[in-house]
């Protein structure tokens, strides 16, 4: 049944690939610039990825606590305790898949390896916002690093988790940051539609959110 995963979703590694054409060219100078921008405003840090390990965030926050583990997780290499910084009904978006809860978020990066031959965060900022009594928003402007088919394939994208007493409650992966579609437009309801399947489609072959026994 993995063997069937990079097959079943050939979709979202083509996507990948038709986007390693956007983000060609002078498009990195232009990362650079945003960074700095980024560092100047607000509570931020900058961190790099080195042979697959980052430099910790500057102190202060949830995000502190966070970010190692998004780092995991986004990396092949999270192991279920990564996964505690969900609140239970937590969910996560992004323009392939909608997840509702822990194990259908666990199934979405768990099935990373099965269609990537790498997949990193190497670059990004932090700014964390409270937003209420033990509420925060935390903004991460990054660049994500795949390998499909041999083809190295660069993202910039901007992550937003919302944080409710510790725990994220909502992860949005935008895209070259452009927001998720609305949901109230027909073009919306449509993209929710197809997200909602392929997150099915996937959970179901990745064993309903089941630890690997490399990932327990």
């Amino acid at each position: 049944m993995q063997a069937a995963v990079p097959l079943l979703l050939d979709g979202a590694a083509s996507s990948l690939r038709r986007r390693a054409i956007v983000v060609d060219g002078g498009v990195n100078k232009l990362l650079r610039q945003q960074y700095i921008k980024a560092a100047a405003a607000g509570f931020s840090s900058t961190a790099a990825m080195d042979d697959g390990k980052a430099s910790p965030p500057a102190a202060g926050g949830v995000a502190e606590r966070i970010m190692p583990h998004l780092l995991n997780i986004y990396g092949s290499r999270a192991t279920a305790r990564d996964f505690e910084i969900y609140a239970p009904n937590a969910t996560f978006e992004d323009p392939l898949m909608r997840a509702h809860g822990v194990q259908q978020i666990k199934s979405s990066f768990y099935a990373l390896p099965k269609v990537f031959g790498e997949s990193k965060i190497v670059e990004y900022t932090i700014q964390e916002n409270p937003t209420g009594p033990g509420k925060a928003e935390i903004l991460i402007d990054n660049k994500q690093h795949y390998k499909v088919f041999g083809k190295p394939v660069e993202l910039t994208t901007l992550i937003r988790l919302q944080v409710e007493d510790g725990k994220v409650v909502s992860h949005q992966d935008w895209w070259d940051k452009k927001p998720l579609k609305n949901r109230d437009t027909v073009v919306g309801r449509m993209a929710e539609v197809t997200r909602r399947g392929a997150m099915l489609l996937t959970h179901a072959l990745m064993g309903f959110g089941k630890d690997p026994p490399s990932h327990s």
